[in-house]
C-alpha cells in the first residue's frame, strides 16, 4: 500500500490488493525520494500466459507528452502506470515504465526519462490512448502536494512580514474570532493560526497595511480550495473511472485563481518589507536582486491570464503545466517574502554577530550589512512565539554563511523553501507543529456566537449600562434578577416558531431545564409565582438563543428590559414605555433612529379582512415580520407556497402592509369612512387605542421619532396590543435595536390571575456596536481605567509602595502602584493608561521626606512634603 507520507529513500508498492496512491507518495516518486515496486500479485498477472504469447508487430512508439516538464512527466507516468495496473489487460508495459522511473535520482530532477525505447503493440497503444487523459491527474497531484505546503508556509512567512512592517494585526485577526459566525471557517482558521504565530510579539499593532488585512481572506480561500483539490485528486487517482481533461480544468481553475491572489498579496508584502529595511545599502542591494530574480506583478498576471486562455482553448496538457508554472512563480515570491522579512527583522544584527562585513556578490548595490550609525546599540525586540522559531530556522539554514554575500543568502533560502529540497519536509513539519500539533502553543478559542470584551469595550458598556439604569430608575422602576435557566415548561409555547431556538439543558435530577430565551417570560413567571398585581421592574442580563450566528446575531447576549404590569389608565403604560425608549436612545447618543409602531389587534383585523383563517394568524404574522429583511415578493411566495394562502389573499395583504407614515396622519386615513378597518370590531378598538397613544406622544414631544407601520408584525405569540421596534438609521447596518409591546395574557398562562403588562427590550449588543463604531470614527479611544494616581516607586522598594498607595486607597482615591528602577517606564505606564497624576518617589525623595507630584498631561512637576500628599492630591482631584 502506498505510504501517505513517504520518508526519504522509501519504497512504494503499487498494484497489490487494497493499494492506493496519494499525492504525497506520487510526489516522492516524481522527485526521486521514493522508488517504485510492483506488487508480486500484479507481476504474476502481468506475466500470465495470455501476456507471454508472441509479440504482435510493433505499431507505435510510446507517446511522450511534449509540453510537460520532467517532474510533471514523471508524475504523469506514475498515474498512467497505476491505471494500467488496475486495468483488466495483461501487458508488460507497467514494468518498463517502472524501470524508467526508478533510474533517476533526486539530483536529476531536470533530466528527461528515456522512453523512446518503449514500443507499443496495437492493443497497448489503444489502452494508453484511453488512459492518457488520466495521467494529467499526476500533475494535479503535484499541484495538490505543493499548494498544500505553500498554504502552510505562506502563513508562517506572512507572520514574519507582519512584524517586519509593524502591521496592526489585532483588528484584523481578532475580528475573525468574534464568535458571530460571519467569517468563513478557513478564514477564521488562518486568523487563529496567525494569532498563535504572533502571540507575544511586541512589534505588531501599529500600522494598518492593506496586504495584511487581506491575509485571512486570501490565505483562507487557498486553504479551502486546496482541501477540495486534495479530495478530488485522491478520488481521481484511485478511481477506475477515467477522468478527462475538462475534469482537471474544472478542478484547477479555482486553485490557479487562489494561487494568483496569494502571489499578489505576498508580493505587496515583499515590497513593504524592503521599504522597512533601514540600512540603505542593504535595501538597495536586495531591491536590485529582487527585481532581477523575482516575478513581477505583471508577469504574475500574465501567467494567470495564460492559464485561463489555455483552459478555454482546451489545451489541457499546456493548461496543467502553466498552472504549475504559476505555482512555481508564487513559491519564489513567498520565498522572497521570507527573505526580506528575515532581513528586515534580523539581517543586520545577525550579520554583525557573525563578525562579517558583507559585500554583495556581483556588485549589485554595494555596501555592507553593518548599521549606518557607528556604535549604535540596537534595541532588542521581542518576536512572537511562533515567528521567533521561524527566524531561528532561517538562521540555522544560513549558519556560517553570513560572509557569503546577499545573493548567496537569497539563493540558499530559495532552495530552503523549495518543496523538492531534501530538507523541506522537516521544515514543513516544524511549521505545522507550531500551529497544529503543539497544543501548548495553540490559543484557545471561543464557542461560536459568543464574545470576550476587552477593557476598552467594557468601558463603553459600563457607561451605557449606567445611562440605561438612570433612565429606568427615573421612571420608578426597581431592579430584578432571575435565574439564567428556567424549567423548560416555563418557556415552551411562548415564542411561536422561535421556540426551536431555546437552548435545552441535560436532565438534572428529573428536571428538564432550558436557558432563558428572553427576560419577559421569566418576569411573567415571577409576577405569577409571587401573586403580584402591580410591578414596574427593569432587568439587565444575558439571554441565550440556539441561533445560527451571523453578523450582529449572537447566541449569548445582553438584554435590557423594562416592564410595567398591572391595571392602569388606558394606554398609560404603553405611552410611558415608548417615551422611555426615546429617552434611552437619545441619551445614549447613538445617532438617528425611528420607532416603528403597530397594534396586534389591527394586524389581526387586517388578516381577518383579507380572508386569512384565524388558525394561521400567528404563522402569517411570522412571515410578515420578515419584511424588513426580505422583499414582499419573497414573503408572498412563502405565504402562498409554504403556508397555503391564496394568491388573492396574499396580494391583498400586500396592499395593507405597504402603509406607513406619520402616526396621526396615517391614523386619520385609516379612520376615514371608506376604511375597511371600521367594519371590524377588533380593528376599531386598536385604532382608538392608538389615537390615545399618539396624542400622548405628541404632547410629550417625541412623536416625531415614531412611524406608524402596518408591516410591523413581531412574531412572538404573547403580544396582544401595541407592538413597536426601534431601527437605527445611521451608517452601521445593525437592524433593530429595541422592541417591545403589550402582552395582557402571558402572566395568566402560568395559572394565575390575568395581569396586563407592557414592556420594552433594548438590543444592547447592537447599541454597543454603534457606540464602538462612533468612537472609532471619531478616533476616540475610551479610557479603560478610572485610576487617578499612579504611585511610582523608582527602585525595588515594595514596602514604600504599599505604605503610600494604602494611604490613597484609605482616602478613597483611585490609585495604582508601580515599582521599577527606570523612570521612563513609570511615565510610559501612566501615558498608556491615561492616568492624569503621578506620585514619584526615588531614593532622593525618601531621604528628603518629599514626593514629586507630576501632572502627566501638562508635564509639570511639583515637590511637596510627604506628610501633605493626600491633602494636596484631593485638592487637585476635586478643585
Amino acid at each position: 500500500m502506498a505510504s501517505d507520507k513517504p520518508s526519504e529513500l522509501s519504497v512504494i508498492t503499487l498494484g497489490g490488493k487494497g493499494s492506493s496512491l496519494s499525492s504525497s507518495s506520487l510526489y516522492a516518486i516524481a522527485i526521486g525520494l521514493a522508488s517504485l515496486r510492483l506488487d508480486s500479485s500484479a507481476l504474476d498477472r502481468l506475466s500470465s500466459p495470455s501476456s507471454n504469447h508472441a509479440s504482435p508487430p510493433v505499431q507505435s512508439q510510446f507517446p511522450i507528452p511534449k509540453t510537460l516538464a520532467p517532474l510533471e512527466l514523471r508524475a504523469f507516468l506514475t498515474v498512467l502506470l497505476y491505471k494500467l495496473l488496475r486495468s483488466d489487460h495483461s501487458t508488460l508495459l507497467p514494468i518498463r515504465i517502472s524501470e524508467a522511473l526508478n533510474k533517476f535520482k533526486n539530483s536529476q530532477l531536470d533530466e528527461t526519462l528515456e522512453l523512446d525505447s518503449i514500443e507499443l503493440s496495437k492493443e497497448e497503444a489503444s489502452l494508453v490512448e484511453k488512459l492518457y487523459p488520466s495521467g494529467l491527474f499526476g500533475v494535479s497531484a503535484v499541484l495538490d502536494h505543493e499548494s498544500a505546503a505553500l498554504s502552510a508556509v505562506s502563513d508562517a512567512v506572512a507572520a514574519l512580514s507582519c512584524e517586519a512592517i509593524k502591521a496592526d494585526v489585532a483588528a484584523v485577526f481578532n475580528s475573525m474570532d468574534s464568535g458571530d459566525g460571519f467569517s468563513a471557517k478557513e478564514e477564521a482558521g488562518v486568523a487563529s493560526d496567525m494569532k498563535v504565530l504572533l502571540n507575544g510579539s511586541k512589534l505588531v499593532g501599529k500600522v494598518e497595511i492593506d496586504s495584511v488585512s487581506k491575509i485571512a481572506k486570501v490565505h483562507g480561500s487557498l486553504r479551502e480550495i486546496v482541501k477540495l483539490v486534495h479530495s478530488k485528486t485522491r478520488i481521481e487517482l484511485n478511481s477506475k473511472d477515467l477522468g478527462s481533461g475538462s475534469d482537471v480544468r474544472t478542478m484547477l481553475y479555482p486553485l490557479a485563481a487562489a494561487i494568483n491572489e496569494l502571489g499578489e498579496c505576498s508580493l505587496s508584502r515583499v515590497k513593504a518589507n524592503l521599504d522597512s529595511i533601514s540600512n540603505e545599502g542593504l535595501r538597495s542591494s536586495l531591491v536590485g536582486l529582487f527585481e532581477g530574480k523575482c516575478a513581477s506583478g505583471e508577469s504574475l498576471r500574465n501567467g494567470f491570464k495564460l492559464v485561463l486562455e489555455l483552459g478555454f482553448e482546451k489545451e489541457y496538457e499546456k493548461f496543467v503545466h502553466q498552472v504549475n508554472v504559476l505555482l512555481g512563480m508564487v513559491w519564489k515570491i513567498v520565498a522572497w517574502e521570507a527573505m526580506t522579512g528575515f532581513i528586515a527583522l534580523e539581517g543586520v544584527e545577525w550579520s554583525e554577530k557573525s563578525g562579517s562585513s558583507v559585500e554583495v556578490n556581483g556588485g549589485v548595490g554595494g555596501g555592507n550589512l553593518k548599521g549606518d550609525k557607528k556604535g549604535e546599540k540596537k534595541k532588542k525586540v521581542l518576536l512572537g512565539k511562533g515567528t521567533s522559531v521561524i527566524v531561528q530556522l532561517i538562521k540555522d539554514r544560513l549558519q556560517g554563511k553570513a560572509g557569503d554575500g546577499i545573493e548567496k543568502w537569497v539563493d540558499d533560502l530559495l532552495l530552503f523553501l523549495d518543496p523538492k529540497d531534501r530538507e523541506f519536509d522537516s521544515l514543513l513539519k516544524k511549521l505545522k507543529e507550531l500551529v497544529e500539533t503543539n497544543e501548548s502553543r495553540r490559543l484557545p478559542k471561543l464557542p461560536k456566537g459568543t464574545r470576550d470584551f476587552a477593557k476598552e469595550q467594557m468601558t463603553i458598556r459600563k457607561r451605557a449600562f449606567s445611562i440605561i439604569e438612570d433612565v429606568f430608575e427615573r421612571h420608578g422602576a426597581t431592579a430584578l434578577d432571575t435565574p439564567a435557566f428556567e424549567l423548560r415548561e416555563t418557556l415552551m409555547g411562548k415564542y411561536g416558531e422561535d421556540s426551536k431556538l431555546v437552548y435545552d439543558l441535560a436532565d438534572q435530577g428529573g428536571e428538564l431545564c432550558s436557558l432563558r430565551y428572553d427576560l419577559t417570560v421569566p418576569f411573567a413567571r415571577y409576577v405569577a409565582m409571587n401573586g403580584l398585581t402591580s410591578f414596574k421592574r427593569y432587568q439587565i442580563a444575558k439571554v441565550y438563543r440556539r441561533d445560527n450566528p451571523s453578523k450582529g446575531r449572537y447566541r449569548e447576549f445582553y438584554q435590557c428590559d423594562l416592564d410595567i404590569a398591572g391595571q392602569y389608565e388606558k394606554m398609560g403604560p404603553d405611552f410611558e414605555i415608548v417615551k422611555i425608549l426615546t429617552e434611552l436612545l437619545d441619551e445614549l447618543q447613538i445617532g438617528d433612529y425611528e420607532i416603528k409602531l403597530n397594534h396586534r389587534k389591527l394586524l389581526d383585523g387586517m388578516l381577518d379582512i383579507c380572508g386569512v383563517p384565524p388558525q394561521k394568524f400567528r404563522t402569517i404574522c411570522s412571515s410578515i415580520d420578515k419584511l424588513d429583511k426580505q422583499p414582499f415578493e419573497q414573503i408572498r411566495k412563502e405565504m402562498v407556497e409554504e403556508k397555503g394562502l391564496s394568491v388573492q389573499t396574499a396580494d391583498e395583504i400586500g396592499t395593507f402592509v405597504k402603509e406607513r407614515g406619520h402616526p396621526l396622519e396615517l391614523l386619520s386615513k385609516l379612520k376615514q369612512q371608506d376604511s375597511k378597518f371600521l367594519g371590524h370590531n377588533g380593528s376599531v378598538d386598536a385604532l382608538n387605542d392608538l389615537e390615545i397613544l399618539f396624542k400622548a406622544l405628541e404632547v410629550s414631544k417625541c412623536i416625531d421619532k415614531v412611524v406608524f407601520d402596518l408591516s410591523l408584525a413581531r412574531g412572538l405569540d404573547y403580544y396582544t396590543g401595541v407592538i413597536f421596534e426601534a431601527v437605527f438609521k445611521g451608517g452601521a447596518q445593525v437592524g433593530s435595536i429595541a422592541a417591545g409591546g403589550r402582552y395582557d395574557n402571558l402572566i395568566g398562562m402560568f395559572g394565575a390571575k390575568q395581569v396586563p403588562a407592557v414592556g420594552v427590550s433594548l438590543g444592547i449588543e447592537r447599541v454597543f456596536a454603534i457606540m464602538e463604531q462612533l468612537q472609532k470614527d471619531q478616533s476616540q479611544a475610551p479610557r479603560a481605567t478610572k485610576t487617578e494616581v499612579l504611585v511610582s516607586i523608582v527602585g525595588d522598594d515594595l514596602i514604600q509602595a504599599a505604605e503610600l498607595v494604602s494611604e490613597l486607597w484609605n482616602a478613597k482615591v483611585k490609585a495604582e502602584y508601580f515599582v521599577n528602577k527606570r523612570v521612563m517606564k513609570h511615565i510610559d505606564r501612566a501615558r498608556e493608561s491615561r492616568i492624569p497624576w503621578m506620585v514619584i518617589v526615588g531614593e532622593r525623595e525618601m531621604n528628603e521626606g518629599i514626593v514629586v507630584l507630576k501632572d502627566v498631561e501638562a508635564a509639570k512637576d511639583d515637590k511637596i512634603p510627604r506628610s501633605r500628599l493626600v491633602e494636596e492630591l484631593k485638592s487637585r482631584l476635586n478643585p
